[in-house]
């Protein structure tokens, strides 16, 4: 798999409107009306008219997964972009400096073994779809950006999808977690897509 890269611009334009931010934890981000998520050689910069912020992310490998959880993925999510899927959030998070001096094998089994993630999250599998973006490495102010599409109708699972990853031992390493609800209220297909 390449690498993609992808940048999140809040301001006055972008095909995701803005329903509401909630800072979980740490500081919020300063409010804006709509979110674009374009390539990066199409985004503007944070000087461009308009822009309250920009978040970049990149996609690559999988890291945590294990051979059987990413078959299991890779049969049962659906791509993004799917039409009936107009509601969206954007959950930026940084984990604490305890969680990044664990070694990897540490980490993962926080993740899964004692927090279940995957296994929690493939329980709302495909109805709602997601992606994984890292950002830590890019010198961003979060480590990952995650990306959930799903139709109006499933808007109670996925809340309670969030409530249970957030009960997790997982969470107890997140510093900042910013929550960003979205609707697509035009007939437009931009934004992430795949």
């Amino acid at each position: 798999m390449s690498v993609i890269h992808t940048a999140f611009v809040a301001g006055a334009s972008g095909a995701w409107r803005i329903e509401h931010m909630t800072a979980v934890a740490g500081p919020p981000l300063a409010l804006a009306g709509r979110l674009a998520v374009l390539e990066p050689a199409e985004a503007p910069s944070l000087e461009a008219a308009g822009v309250q912020w920009r978040l970049d992310g990149a996609i690559g490998h999988q890291r945590y997964t294990t051979r059987a959880e990413l078959d299991t993925l890779v049969a049962v999510q659906q791509g993004l972009g799917r039409p009936q899927a107009r509601c969206a959030a954007l959950i930026p998070i940084r984990k604490s400096a305890a969680w990044w001096a664990l070694a990897q094998d540490e980490r993962r089994a926080i993740l899964e073994e004692q927090s279940h993630h995957i296994t929690i999250g493939l329980e709302y599998l495909p109805p709602i779809a997601r992606r994984l973006y890292h950002a830590r490495e890019l010198g961003q102010p979060f480590d990952f950006l995650t990306w959930f599409e799903y139709a109006p109708e499933h808007a109670d699972a996925f809340e309670e999808l969030v409530a249970r990853l957030r009960q997790s031992v997982e969470w107890h390493f997140v510093e900042r977690e910013v929550d960003i609800r979205l609707v697509r209220d035009d007939d437009s297909r931009q934004g992430v897509s795949g």
